[in-house]
C-alpha cells in the first residue's frame, strides 16, 4: 500500500514560481484558526533557505506585528551543540554482554569532537562505533524538526479564515535539456524538450502548482551590498537571433512555461517534465573551422561538425528556446540511436537560425598556412585604393591615398583533406582582420572563391572538396598589418 504523504506537511494551496537563477517565489494559502487581539502564527514547511526580508503575509482582518524564522534544524548535531553546559544521560551497551549502564554527563565542547564531563573526569566522546547514545531531558529552545517561519499578528476578530505567505527563496532552479535526433538521409531532426527542476531548499513543496519563467531577474543574491551579477550571455551557437514572437504567455520580458499538472517537487530531487516535441524539423550537417590571422598550422586540424536548424514558426521548431543543453543522437546501421555530441544554447527568441557543434569530424582537416608574405610600395598600394567622386555637394568620387610607413601583401592557403566517400562543403572564416582604427583598410586582392564579408573582422568562404580528394585554397590580402 502507497504511503500517503499529504499527512506530513503542513502547507497549504501551494504555487511555486522558478527563475534560471536558483530562486523561486513560493505562495502558500493555509486554512488557520486565528485568535482575536495579538497572537503568534507558525508557518512549518517553508524552505529552509527563505529570505525572510520578502516575506508578505495576508489574512482577512489580520495585521502582521513580527516575524521569526526558525532556522536551525533538529539534527544530532545541532542537539549536542544546544546542550553545551547542560546535563545529558549517556547510555552505553557491552557488546559482549548486551548490558545497558547510564551515566549523567555535561557537555564542554563539541568543537573538533564532543567534550564531556562525568563525575570528576574528562571525557571525548570518540566516533568508534562502540554503541553510545545521548539522551537529552528536552528540546532546545529554536531547535524545529522542520523549518518554520512564525509571525505575530494584531486580529480585529478570531475564527479561522485563509491565511496566506509569499516570499523568494534559494535553492529551486531549473534548465532546460533537448534531445535531437538527427537523420542525414532525410535531413531532419527530431526534437524533445525536457524541463529539469532541481530543488535543494531542504523542503519539499507538496502538489505545487508550478510555473517556470524563462529569465534571469534582477537582485537574485538578496545580500545586501553584494555585487550586482552580469548579464547572462548566450553560449555560442545562434547564427542569427530570431524575430518571430512565440505564442506563450509572457509576463514583463521573460516566458512562461506553465507545467500542467500539479507535482511533488521532493527536496534533493531533480524532476523532469515534458514541455517540447517536434518531428520532422529541416536541419543540415555543417563542416567548419575558423582561421586567425597569419595563423600557419604545424599539421592539419580537424574541421568542426556542427548541425544547423531553426526555431521559426515555418520550418523550424516553432518556439521558443529556454536555455539548456542540446543533445544530438543518430540512427546507426542497426537503427539504434547512437550519441554524436552535445552544446549549449542560451534563451533563444523564435525564428532563430542556429548551428551547433557537435564535435571534431573525424575524415575532415583543414591546414593554413602563410605562403608568401611580402612588404609593397606605396605606389602599389595606391593602385588598390579606394576612389571617390564629389559632385554637386555630394561624395560621387574621390581619391584617399594612405602613406603609412609599411604595407604588406599576405598569401593564406588553406589546405583541405576529405577522407569520406562523398563530396562535401566547408565554411572557412578568416578572423582577425579588423586590427583597429588605424587598419581597418584592408582589401582582399585575390581568392580562388567570392567570399562573404560577415562584418569587418571575418570573412566566409564556402569551398567544396572532392570525394576522397584535397583542395588548395589560396586568398591574397593587402593591409597595413
Amino acid at each position: 500500500m502507497a504511503q500517503d504523504t499529504t499527512e506530513q506537511t503542513a502547507q497549504g494551496d501551494v504555487s511555486v514560481t522558478i527563475y534560471n537563477n536558483g530562486q523561486a517565489l513560493v505562495q502558500d494559502v493555509r486554512q488557520l484558526p486565528i485568535a482575536q487581539g495579538r497572537s503568534r502564527i507558525a508557518f512549518p514547511d517553508v524552505s529552509a533557505q527563505i529570505r525572510p526580508e520578502t516575506l508578505s503575509f495576508n489574512a482577512d482582518g489580520a495585521a502582521i506585528i513580527e516575524q521569526n524564522f526558525d532556522f536551525d534544524l533538529l539534527t544530532p548535531a545541532k542537539l549536542m551543540e544546544k546542550a553545551i553546559g547542560q546535563t545529558v544521560t549517556l547510555v552505553r551497551t557491552n557488546p559482549a554482554t548486551g548490558v545497558e549502564t547510564r551515566e549523567r554527563a555535561t557537555v564542554l565542547s563539541t568543537a573538533g569532537g564532543v567534550v564531556v564531563r562525568i563525575g570528576n573526569r574528562i571525557e571525548v566522546l570518540r566516533d568508534d562505533g562502540l554503541p553510545v547514545r545521548a539522551v537529552f531531558d528536552r528540546v532546545p529552545p529554536n531547535l524545529r524538526a522542520r523549518p518554520t517561519l512564525s509571525v505575530t499578528v494584531d486580529s480585529a476578530r478570531a475564527g479561522t479564515r485563509p491565511a496566506a505567505i509569499r516570499y523568494l527563496t534559494r535553492g529551486l532552479d531549473w534548465s532546460a535539456d533537448y534531445v535531437s535526433l538527427y537523420d542525414e538521409a532525410k535531413g531532419t531532426i527530431d526534437m524533445q524538450g525536457w524541463v529539469t527542476l532541481t530543488n535543494d531548499t531542504g523542503t519539499t513543496f507538496h502538489s505545487a502548482d508550478t510555473l517556470l519563467v524563462a529569465g534571469n531577474p534582477g537582485g537574485g543574491s538578496g545580500r545586501p551590498g553584494s555585487r550586482r551579477p552580469e548579464p547572462v550571455r548566450a553560449p555560442g551557437g545562434m547564427v542569427r537571433p530570431g524575430t518571430e514572437s512565440a505564442g506563450r504567455e509572457r509576463v514583463g520580458d521573460f516566458y512562461l512555461y506553465p507545467i500542467d499538472a500539479r507535482t511533488t517537487i521532493a527536496n534533493n530531487q531533480t524532476k523532469q517534465v515534458s514541455f517540447l516535441d517536434v518531428q520532422g524539423v529541416p536541419a543540415r550537417k555543417i563542416y567548419a573551422r575558423t582561421v586567425g590571422w597569419l595563423a600557419s598550422d604545424d599539421a592539419p586540424v580537424n574541421v568542426s561538425s556542427e548541425i544547423a536548424f531553426s526555431s521559426s514558426r515555418d520550418g523550424g521548431l516553432g518556439d521558443a528556446l529556454p536555455a539548456g543543453t542540446v543533445r544530438f543522437y543518430q540512427r546507426d546501421s542497426q537503427g539504434n540511436a547512437q550519441f554524436i555530441g552535445e552544446n549549449a544554447i542560451g534563451h533563444t527568441p523564435m525564428g532563430s537560425e542556429l548551428s551547433l557543434r557537435t564535435g571534431d569530424a573525424f575524415d575532415i582537416f583543414l591546414q593554413a598556412e602563410v605562403e608568401s608574405r611580402e612588404t609593397i610600395t606605396a605606389a602599389e598600394w595606391e593602385r588598390s585604393a579606394r576612389y571617390r567622386v564629389i559632385r554637386d555637394g555630394e561624395v560621387v568620387e574621390r581619391v584617399d591615398v594612405e602613406r603609412p610607413k609599411r604595407f604588406y601583401r599576405t598569401t593564406m592557403r588553406y589546405t583541405l583533406s576529405n577522407a569520406k566517400a562523398a563530396p562535401v562543403e566547408v565554411d572557412l572564416v578568416q578572423a582577425g582582420l579588423d586590427r583597429g582604427w588605424w587598419s581597418n583598410d584592408y582589401r582582399i586582392v585575390s581568392e580562388d572563391l567570392p567570399g562573404q564579408q560577415l562584418n569587418a573582422d571575418r570573412r566566409k568562404w564556402t569551398i567544396p572538396v572532392p570525394a576522397e580528394g584535397e583542395r588548395a585554397f589560396r586568398v591574397t590580402y593587402e593591409s597595413r598589418f
